[in-house]
């Protein structure tokens, strides 16, 4: 699926309206640079799945944790070498919670990910540096 947002507000309906259709257990791998959106996406994901308080970056702590109808974990690889220290963190332990994790900069623990990982790629759109392309695949939404 692909959509086009012309929007941060546009941004998070997507994530919203994604949420609704997601069974505990997913796990979503952004690609995208920075200033893309993907905290944008994650604040509507997060409203999807229940939660409705503020939702930050977990760019210095690599996992934050929202309690909502379904649990989301929101992880930032950045700063992590490869999928081995994802281990260490209890990547593991995320997956049996029954949750849904988020996991930005993905390329970086992609060996790490799940072979039904829905994968979603916001890209800057050509006519306009605003606006993005979301496209999303994989995890039987495709």
């Amino acid at each position: 699926m692909e959509y086009l947002s012309h929007s941060e507000a546009e941004t998070e309906a997507i994530g919203e309206r994604l949420a609704q259709s997601l069974p505990p257990g997913t796990v979503l791998a952004y690609r995208g640079g920075l200033g893309m959106g993907k905290t944008a996406f994650t604040r509507g994901l997060a409203r999807g799945l229940g939660y409705s308080g503020r939702v930050t970056s977990p760019t210095f702590t690599i996992v934050n944790e929202y309690e909502g109808r379904v649990p989301l974990f929101h992880f930032d690889m950045y700063r992590l070498e490869d999928a081995d220290a994802l281990f260490d963190i209890g990547w593991e332990d995320y997956l049996d919670r029954d949750g849904v994790c988020a996991v930005e900069w993905s390329e970086r623990v992609a060996d790490a990910l799940p072979g039904d990982t829905v994968w979603v790629t916001i890209a800057r759109h050509p006519d306009s540096d605003s606006w993005r392309t979301i496209t999303i695949e994989g995890g039987g939404t495709a």
